[in-house]
């Protein structure tokens, strides 16, 4: 497979130097010819002419001794009696000019010598060469660049030969129930006669979504290679081109190559990329839509012999044409979430494998911090732990290594080089100590595991929070605390400090967002009831009445003014804590949830 690969590489650099060649060479041509002219033009300028009426006088009068005519040429060239310089002359037509020279060479009995030169053969090739030369390079550039098209137009193929794709269900965690439905579908491609004796008819084509990163192209690759079938790959970017009517080819032999090595797996990923609604709109939604048709009809083509399934990977499922999510296309729809906390801890110790860890390394306390982390960001959280260990030449991954590569993850580098004033660090600690206070002392909210006011990414400062626990639903009671947990930083800049900063711009961001779903999305409100108000097209919002847009901003508004006066309360009833807990971060600059919970104990 390799070495097909780096055979179709050759062929791509070939095609450009040959295109690179082609296009020199018009130019080196191009301009030989301009000097060519050029030159003729300036020895023919250079000569004295005679007028043609003065030239059929002087004929007239017998003192013209020579003529000499070039073929395809208007201009001649004369000799006059006793005058040493031939000079030239432009007649209106050889034939007629030729014609009327020996008319009057009979009348007058005047000798005059007429000689006719061929033109130069160099230059009659190469001006022809030039006429058809802008043509020739149109089509060889044509033949190129569809040639360098064609190379990549039935994807990478894993598993030809005696290459099989090495992965397998074993390298997949976290997704044992997806696995589980992805059995039969091995099991009908190592067997598919037991089947179809009882009648049953595999899905042609499984969708897989979820969010980035949760494992869709690793369990397509683990089907592919659990059954020991050919895995044929490629992107739904790959079918999109300039050329109309490639992408549409790009899908046929696709599909061509996958039923000659059935049984086989052929992989889309990013399928939305061609598989979207279709438009009525012209120009590249023409060929977007002329893809799509082809993959919907390339689909619905398979033979009862031909033991081919598709599946395709999106994390955008709503962009999809329905004709494409039927019955009889793609089947089944897979969610794939992202891991709970088992799963996470089996993905860690996956990619733990060729890594060095200490002995109390403990990957379930890891996969508790880590709620929410798909399967890639739990490779790169360990990736970076090996990264930040070794540049602090450590032997072995400590647990320091993996808290810290954690925090890179999801707030952002340590900026130990930046000076902050005695002021700003004054804001920041009050800040983050609000954050912290409030939510201790809200029911809902997870307990606090580390407050810092050392910059980190964009942010001037951070309070860390534990999550071992994962969250699949969230109470009206949980969305409102939060809202006051994250108002927390700009109650504590109010009420300790008089003043309000920009440092918690971000914390209104998230809110208002929060605020606005609770409304919209989740019917949480009162006023509004248990409705929704996701809609595809503003005007849609119509139908809920013309001042709907002021009825919810009014109430986004009141949420929030709730959890900020809440926010404020908490702190003012509080002021003693949190002085002593601001005191302490401009003291240590950091602080432990051991060290937090010192605060409250009596």
């Amino acid at each position: 497979m390799k070495d097909n690969q780096k055979e179709k590489d050759k062929k791509k650099k070939l095609y450009a130097i040959i295109t690179i060649i082609v296009l020199v060479a018009f130019i080196l041509a191009s301009t030989i010819w301009i000097i060519i002219s050029k030159n003729n033009s300036e020895n023919e300028e250079n000569k004295p002419e005679i007028a043609y009426t003065e030239l059929i006088k002087m004929i007239e009068e017998g003192k013209i001794e020579k003529v000499e005519m070039t073929t395809g040429s208007q201009s001649i060239k004369v000799k006059v009696k006793d005058v040493e310089e031939e000079k030239t002359a432009i007649v209106p037509s050889i034939q007629p000019f030729v014609e009327l020279v020996q008319e009057k060479v009979e009348e007058g009995n005047n000798e005059i010598i007429l000689e006719t030169k061929g033109e130069n053969p160099l230059k009659t090739i190469l001006g022809t060469f030039m006429s058809l030369l802008p043509t020739i390079l149109i089509i060889v550039l044509f033949i190129l660049l569809f040639k360098m098209q064609g190379l990549g137009e039935k994807g990478k193929v894993y598993g030809v030969d005696e290459n099989k794709t090495d992965v397998t269900f074993d390298d997949v965690a976290g997704l044992d129930e997806e696995k589980n439905e992805m059995i039969e579908i091995v099991d009908f491609l190592k067997n598919p006669k037991k089947y179809q004796e009882m009648g049953a008819k595999i899905p042609r084509g499984i969708l897989l979504y979820g969010k980035p990163g949760t494992g869709k192209t690793l369990i397509a690759k683990a089907i592919a290679g659990e059954a020991g079938v050919p895995f044929i790959s490629m992107s739904g970017s790959e079918f999109i081109e300039m050329f109309a009517g490639l992408g549409a080819s790009r899908v046929r032999k696709l599909f061509e190559k996958a039923k000659k090595i059935s049984p086989c797996i052929v992989f889309i990923d990013e399928i939305d990329a061609i598989g979207a609604r279709r438009s009525s709109s012209g120009g590249a939604e023409t060929e977007n839509n002329q893809t799509l048709n082809q993959l919907l009809v390339e689909m619905d083509g398979f033979e009862s012999d031909q033991t081919v399934i598709v599946l395709a990977a999106t994390n955008r499922p709503e962009m999809l044409d329905k004709a494409l999510l039927r019955p009889g296309r793609f089947d089944r729809q897979i969610t794939i979430a992202p891991p709970d906390l088992k799963g996470r801890e089996a993905i860690l110790k996956i990619h733990a494998k060729n890594k060095k860890f200490a002995n109390n390394i403990n990957m379930e306390e890891i996969a508790g911090d880590t709620a929410g982390f798909t399967g890639a960001e739990l490779a790169n959280v360990l990736n970076e732990a090996a990264i930040i260990a070794t540049r602090y030449k450590h032997n072995e991954i400590t647990k320091q290594d993996l808290e810290e590569a954690v925090k890179k993850v999801t707030v952002g580098i340590e900026k130990q080089s930046r000076v902050m004033s005695e002021k700003d660090k004054r804001l920041t600690a009050y800040h983050e100590a609000g954050h912290a206070l409030v939510s201790k002392y809200l029911g809902t909210q997870t307990d606090v595991k580390e407050i810092s006011i050392i910059p980190r990414g964009l942010a001037g400062g951070y309070t860390m929070y534990k999550t071992n626990e994962d969250k699949y639903y969230i109470s009206k009671t949980e969305m409102e605390e939060k809202l006051v947990a994250l108002l927390g930083g700009r109650a504590a800049e109010k009420v300790a400090l008089n003043d309000i900063s920009t440092g918690a711009s971000n914390d209104l961001e998230v809110a208002t967002g929060i605020a606005k779903d609770m409304i919209t999305i989740y019917g949480m409100n009162d006023k509004l009831g248990p409705i929704s108000l996701k809609v595809n097209e503003p005007y849609e919002l119509q139908i809920f009445g013309e001042d709907i847009g002021d009825v919810v901003g009014q109430e986004i508004r009141k949420l929030i003014d709730t959890a900020y006066e809440r926010a404020q309360t908490i702190l003012l009833n509080n002021m003693d804590k949190l002085h002593q807990v601001a005191q302490r971060l401009m003291e240590k600059e950091i602080i432990s949830a051991e060290e937090f919970e010192e605060f409250f104990k009596e």
